[in-house]
């Protein structure tokens, strides 16, 4: 039997980036992943000829050139600009916070009347406090946008999405509320974007091109308690806490579910995401695939358009962990998993889940980078 320098647990993009700069090192690695098909939430599923994101929305954005000439380099990038849309009880906005979005909200239309607006309303919730902090994300979002803003396009999406009030959710989950008084709808401020022209399958078939793959076999079924038979090294991907077997107890997390349907028409929303956010619709957005690859009057070639809606909810064990819930207690919890990892030099812990850390996806090519740096210092 093959010994591997690098069992890879996970093949999203961390586990795929670094196999492929392993494998550009000459190292032999294995690449495992418990689901039946290699890119983790990055995997696209092909539907009526449209790459659906079957685990939510990703969109590439970085503003670091050796990222985005990286992954350029493997695949070409399209030129989709991610410009969502709120729908608050049947009021349409313009996201992010701008000139478009505050025209719509008050009919203002310079950047003067709107910061005019802002201010007196900011003005209002800072007096409201009496000198004191805020206590709460309703209280900080209050003094960082003012009421309009709060109550139609933060409020009830947010609290959909944590499933509990702002009033109850800590000041620190919004530190700041970009607002930008010029008529701009690009979401990022990045100075690139875009999806791999193809999908994303492309870009993690090609991060794997020469490297063995195992699918649909999970790490703690045959290699957890052996694994140095199979390797010299490990690069774990999954979830701390189940890597050390739960010792201190269960990290939290927000997890989502996706509706999928097919609908007969070529075009059902004009816009890839609109986010609801308003409470008594009970998914936080719908995101309508096609809109990420074809632009124009192409989306009418194909006469069929698959959406899906997104609902948030609170995880359970066996449920996919989505969303890190960094609070005090989590984020106490993890610190004590990661002194854990230093008993453990033959293992790199990398990712969302093995880091308890939500990231982009440019920011863990980045990290990837600078892990094979140091790891293959000498081979690249």
């Amino acid at each position: 039997m093959t010994k591997y320098d690098y069992l890879i647990v996970g093949s999203g993009l961390y586990g795929s980036t670094f196999a492929y700069f392993a494998h550009k090192a000459g190292k032999n690695c294995l690449v495992i992943d418990k689901r039946p098909q290699v890119g983790g939430n990055v995997y696209c599923e092909k539907i009526e000829g449209i790459n659906v994101h079957k685990y939510g929305a990703h969109i590439f954005h970085t503003s670091n050139k050796k990222v985005w000439d990286l992954v350029n380099s493997i695949v070409p990038f399209n030129r989709y600009t991610n410009s969502p849309i709120a729908n608050w009880k049947g009021e349409l906005y313009n996201l992010p916070f701008n000139m478009n979005t505050f025209y719509q909200m008050w009919g203002v239309r310079t950047p003067a009347e709107a910061k005019a607006k802002i201010d007196e309303q900011k003005a209002e919730a800072i007096a409201a406090l009496n000198d004191r902090e805020p206590a709460n994300l309703e209280e900080q979002a209050l003094c960082l946008v003012g009421k309009d803003i709060f109550h139609k396009l933060i409020k009830e999406y947010t609290e959909k999405q944590w499933g509990r009030p702002c009033s109850e959710l800590p000041a620190f989950i919004i530190k700041r509320l970009p607002l930008r008084f010029t008529y701009d709808n690009n979401y990022f401020n990045d100075s690139y974007q875009g999806i791999p022209v193809g999908g994303y399958n492309k870009l993690i078939d090609r991060l794997l091109k020469g490297v063995d793959i195992r699918t649909s076999c999970d790490f703690f079924e045959g290699y957890a308690s052996n694994w140095n038979e199979t390797a010299d090294n490990l690069v774990y991907t999954g979830p701390i806490d189940r890597f050390f077997n739960y010792k201190y107890g269960h990290l939290k997390y927000r997890t989502i579910h996706f509706d999928t349907e097919i609908l007969d028409t070529p075009n059902y929303q004009g816009n890839a995401v609109v986010n609801y956010t308003d409470s008594e619709t009970p998914y936080t957005r719908i995101i309508e695939h096609k809109h990420f690859e074809t632009f124009g009057n192409t989306v009418y070639d194909n006469t069929k358009t698959v959406i899906s809606k997104e609902f948030s909810e609170e995880w359970t064990l066996g449920k996919e962990e989505f969303y890190p819930v960094n609070d005090e207690e989590n984020n106490q919890l993890y610190n004590k998993y990661k002194e854990l990892t230093k008993s453990e030099p033959k293992v790199i812990f990398g990712g969302r889940l093995a880091e308890y850390k939500y990231y982009d996806m440019a920011p863990i090519i980045e990290k990837v980078m600078e892990v094979a740096k140091k790891e293959f210092s000498g081979n690249h």
